[in-house]
């Protein structure tokens, strides 16, 4: 006979199931791996109070580059250029290379962030992945992951073994719960339209979705428009730059077009967006998301993101931390408190969504994260919060200094 999986019952002050509205004194049932109650509990299991905590789903974070995740503080200075800081990161690279293998230098950067992540109580990530790796970095993590294999091919005669490489990770990247695959075509200044297309193409034939920065920054429009500043002159210091019209699509919308018929697309920051962009994303809101990097917008010092409008306009928003390069950790809980004091006109229930189910339905893994709802994967994050009153209970979440304390992966439990 195959034997019962354990089960447990998790008492808090708090239960934030995000899909419904919090629970005071709520309880969550565990069979397994999965949730099987939220809220009441038949007394068939002794209950285990937490105390004056609050539960809330595992976080998700939509967008990170894990491999600068070694790195004790971001690179170059508040408030610089994009491409000025973009030459730096082109410079860690190139010492980390210098340095030796830079498999193995990846991996122990991305293993070191998946930890940080974990502790932060995240449980899902959408992984940039420039570099070698070792697959069991991500599974053996704790943190489920989709990768998505960066690609940057800004002229034509780099196109065809950048598809062939794109195809390869494909093909070679095994159907598993905890990693899954994606492509990432990097941003409009650094991937020809013909290297975009067939990477849509290949995204349509393994039923993968694509990730790709987009209207990031200034210089970024400059160059789609007029073919001209700094982006320009560092793709000519590289000797990558194309003069032709064939070598860039003149508008971001231009761009999210060839997105949109990916099985999913993340269109990342979206910085500078204009309203027909925005439209655009709305429209096409059950397969497109826009992942907002708070802290690292905040980095550099880009113009007021307009969060609320975008929401309003049925822009489908999730967060992520970008990276250790830009942005101080890989805190998705520090993320939403960010969001939540900065945009004071966004609902706190909202700012939770933004880091939870709209997260993980931008990753296409909402049947299993994202919510504590019965049948899902149980990926639980445990927050110490004040003991003090508040009209709305986000308030102890989002509006006060708390910390993750605790973690749990089915009926394990991991302190912070």
């Amino acid at each position: 006979m195959t034997a019962e999986p354990p089960t447990i019952a998790l008492r808090a002050r708090w239960v934030f199931p995000v899909n419904a509205p919090p629970i005071d004194g709520g309880v969550v049932v565990v069979r397994g791996d999965r949730i099987i109650a939220v809220g009441s509990h038949d007394g068939s299991t002794p209950v285990r109070d937490l105390g004056n905590v609050a539960i809330l789903p595992g976080l998700v974070n939509a967008h990170t580059h894990l491999e600068f995740s070694d790195l004790a503080a971001p690179l170059g200075t508040r408030g610089m250029p994009l491409p000025e800081w973009i030459r730096l990161v082109v410079n860690h690279r190139r010492a980390a290379a210098a340095s030796g293998d830079t498999s193995e230098h990846a991996s122990i950067a991305i293993a070191q962030g998946l930890a940080e992540s974990a502790r932060a109580g995240t449980a899902l990530v959408g992984e940039i992945s420039t570099s070698d790796w070792r697959r069991e970095c991500f599974t053996d993590s704790g943190v489920a992951s989709v990768v998505f294999h960066e690609s940057i091919a800004p002229t034509t005669d780099r196109v065809a073994q950048t598809i062939e490489a794109a195809q390869h990770f494909l093909a070679a990247s095994p159907v598993e719960r905890d990693c899954l695959p994606g492509l990432s075509p990097h941003a409009p200044y650094t991937v020809h339209p013909r290297l975009l297309r067939a990477l849509v193409a290949l995204g349509q034939d393994f039923q993968v979705p694509l990730a790709m920065h987009l209207a990031e920054s200034r210089e970024e429009l400059e160059l789609l428009n007029n073919g001209t500043g700094p982006f320009r002159e560092s793709l000519e210091r590289l000797g990558a730059w194309d003069p032709s019209a064939e070598a860039r699509l003149p508008r971001v919308l231009d761009y999210l077009e060839q997105l949109s018929a990916a099985p999913r697309a993340l269109a990342v920051h979206g910085n500078y967006l204009d309203d027909a962009e925005l439209r655009f994303l709305a429209e096409h809101s059950g397969r497109m998301s826009l992942v907002y990097c708070p802290r690292t917008h905040d980095f550099f010092g880009h113009e007021p993101y307009r969060l609320a409008e975008r929401l309003a306009a049925g822009v489908h928003v999730a967060l992520g931390t970008d990276s250790r390069a830009s942005n101080p950790d890989l805190n998705l809980l520090a993320e939403m408190q960010f969001v939540a004091a900065r945009h004071p006109n966004v609902p706190l229930s909202t700012v939770l969504e933004l880091g939870t189910i709209n997260g993980a339905k931008a990753l296409g893994r909402e049947d299993d994260y994202g919510t504590l709802a019965v049948g899902k994967l149980a990926r639980l994050t445990v927050v110490g919060i004040p003991d003090q009153q508040a009209s709305d209970p986000h308030e102890l979440l989002l509006g006060t200094p708390v910390r993750v304390t605790q973690t749990w992966i089915g009926t394990t439990s991991i302190e912070s």
